[in-house]
């Protein structure tokens, strides 16, 4: 799908995830997540469950990073179900490309997504990319941290 050259002969790119990163998709959650990470049922659900986009990130055979979207069509409405990359792999730009590629897909007017008040990095991210704070959903989060809604009108 996507290539992105993220340094001197290494290079990634987005394809379709599959029941069968379960295992991957799992490590990279509580890599990215700690605490907040999901349990195995939900991990195995977002890859096998109907109406969601889920992408990956691959650099040669590895998983570097993941994207679902679920897609709320009678809400008119798509939310980010979880977004993450390796730490080791941040800030070179396959975010960005992950997030626009999941964009591409979703043919709804409007992205939805939670994150934790303390993620500045992940926050510049979706502001960079168009998307507003709507919302605080209070102690959200486990440790009590409030999560932020974010929300982008998309032209369909």
């Amino acid at each position: 799908m996507n290539g992105f050259t993220t340094g001197p002969g290494s290079g990634f790119k987005i394809i379709p995830a599959t029941w069968r990163d379960v295992k991957e998709l799992y490590q990279l959650e509580r890599i990215c997540f700690q605490t907040d990470a999901w349990p195995m049922l939900d991990v195995l659900g977002v890859l096998t469950l109907p109406q969601l986009i889920r992408l990956k990130a691959v650099d040669e055979e590895t998983m570097i990073g993941f994207i679902a979207a679920d897609l709320r069509r009678l809400q008119r409405t798509a939310w980010i179900a979880t977004f993450g990359i390796l730490p080791e792999y941040r800030k070179s730009g396959i975010g960005s490309t992950l997030l626009e590629t999941c964009e591409s897909q979703i043919n709804l007017p409007r992205i939805r997504l939670s994150v934790r008040q303390s993620n500045n990095p992940a926050i510049q991210l979706y502001k960079k990319h168009g998307y507003v704070q709507v919302d605080i959903w209070r102690a959200y989060y486990r440790g009590g941290d409030d999560a932020f809604i974010f929300e982008k009108t998309l032209v369909t």
